[in-house]
């Protein structure tokens, strides 16, 4: 499997746009909007270049800095839930729980920053010499 440049250029205008609007109402229709193409489109390319859903990474990548503020910052967790996109403290809650382990309150007493997504980082050279690598075994156990 080859990756085509151009998809590699698309996942990562997905990624920079996610980057850009963690903190504004974000769904894979704005982000198809924003990007040009389908959100089928870019739902399966970003999935098989970054083996993550768009939808996940952008929840991940917003508890991660939720954690952080809730670690460095003296925020509300009432705010810190509101600018991590979710309506109400309780639903913030139950999905920080569930990737944090801990209620937010919690882990905040904790006080210890432990980041679960960061940003992906593409390197094309770097992906495409893998998979020329990855098919060239294949061929060679073939």
């Amino acid at each position: 499997m080859v990756i085509m440049k151009d998809q590699y250029d698309v996942v990562k205008k997905v990624i920079d746009y996610i980057e850009r609007n963690l903190e504004q109402e974000i769904n894979l229709d704005n982000i198809s909007k924003n990007i040009g193409y389908s959100k089928f489109y870019l739902n399966r390319i970003f999935t098989a270049h970054a083996g993550i859903t768009i939808y996940k990474y952008l929840q991940n990548r917003r508890l991660t800095v939720a954690a952080e503020k809730l670690v460095k910052t003296d925020k509300p967790i009432v705010q810190i839930a509101h600018e991590a996109g979710y309506d109400t403290q309780q639903s913030f809650s139950f999905a920080f729980k569930q990737v944090y382990l801990y209620p937010p309150k919690t882990y905040r007493d904790i006080g210890i920053f432990m980041p679960k997504q960061n940003r992906i980082s593409m390197c094309y050279s770097f992906i495409t010499k893998y998979c020329e690598f990855i098919a060239e075994i294949k061929e060679i156990s073939a």
